[in-house]
């Protein structure tokens, strides 16, 4: 296909128009945009249950990861009327409205039709809308962990065995994500009986009390004079208004790597120092 050529495709009983398939959107690995839109569709049935119900944050590669990006919350304009959308009050937007409609990405034609503009990353709250567009109280925690100068996926995963075994001792199981850039994150489902506010408040005691207790390891600050060597614990992340990459999302870096889901086999290994934990690159999930 020519540059700029597009194609109608069929998609979850709809017809799509999809482009540039030949272009190169991952420089580095030559990985191009019909791969992407290949890697999309074969994970889709893991990743939308991740995106059902929530606002998704979209933030887009058109040129590819070499050029410019921009992150997007509105709906792109010419969204065709099928893709659900909701608005939502208080979020702000960079054009300086008070509302934001986001779309809700609840079939592959939806998945496809924003991967197709270039969406490469996309970003959910914790928290998910009702049958009517109203925001829930959040269904899940999740803790951040960011490796600082000096320290990697082991510290990460040392860090993450230590507030797994916290959360247990409260009755909630954690699952393990590497990030897909630098880092790792760690969610636990909720009841939905519970504020975002209150969940940000726990979190934060949760790093506060590690930090004290490993401060060669762990940092609940972002301090960057003290973060070499160390994991920033972000518990921000619980904020309503913030939100944490997708888990089976492909991010915007140099290499085509995915915001992937692991095994507590392989963190625990990890943090023993008895087997390496790396990123995981799209091209190894399908």
């Amino acid at each position: 296909m020519a540059a700029g050529e597009s194609q109608s495709v069929h998609v979850a009983g709809r017809t799509l128009r999809v482009s540039s398939l030949d272009k190169v959107l991952y420089p580095e690995t030559g990985t191009t945009k019909g791969e992407v839109l290949n890697y999309y569709v074969q994970i889709a049935d893991r990743l939308l249950p991740r995106l059902a119900g929530r606002p998704v944050t979209r933030v887009r590669w058109p040129d590819g990861v070499a050029r410019e990006s921009f992150f997007e919350k509105n709906v792109p304009s010419g969204v065709p009327d099928w893709l659900p959308r909701v608005t939502l009050s208080g979020h702000g937007s960079r054009s300086g409205g008070t509302t934001v409609t986001y779309p809700l990405v609840e079939d592959l034609a939806g998945l496809v039709y924003l991967v197709n503009l270039g969406s490469l990353e996309l970003h959910v709250p914790q928290w998910r809308v009702d049958k009517d567009g109203v925001p829930q109280p959040p269904d899940r925690l999740v803790i951040d962990l960011d490796p600082g100068p000096g320290a990697g996926l082991t510290e990460c995963a040392r860090v993450a065995v230590l507030v797994s075994n916290r959360l247990a001792d409260v009755g909630l199981e954690c699952e393990p994500v590497t990030s897909g850039s630098k880092g790792m994150q760690l969610y636990a489902a909720l009841d939905g009986e519970r504020t975002s506010d209150e969940v940000s408040a726990v979190t934060k005691a949760l790093a506060q009390q590690l930090t004290e207790q490993h401060p060669d390891l762990v940092l609940w600050q972002m301090t960057k004079a003290r973060r070499a060597g160390k994991v920033f614990l972000d518990w921000s992340q619980n904020n309503a208004a913030k939100t944490t990459i997708c888990p089976w999302s492909m991010r915007g870096r140099d290499r085509p790597q995915v915001a992937t889901p692991r095994s507590w086999d392989e963190i625990t290994t990890a943090a023993h120092g008895t087997a390496a934990l790396t990123q995981v690159r799209f091209d190894a999930l399908v």
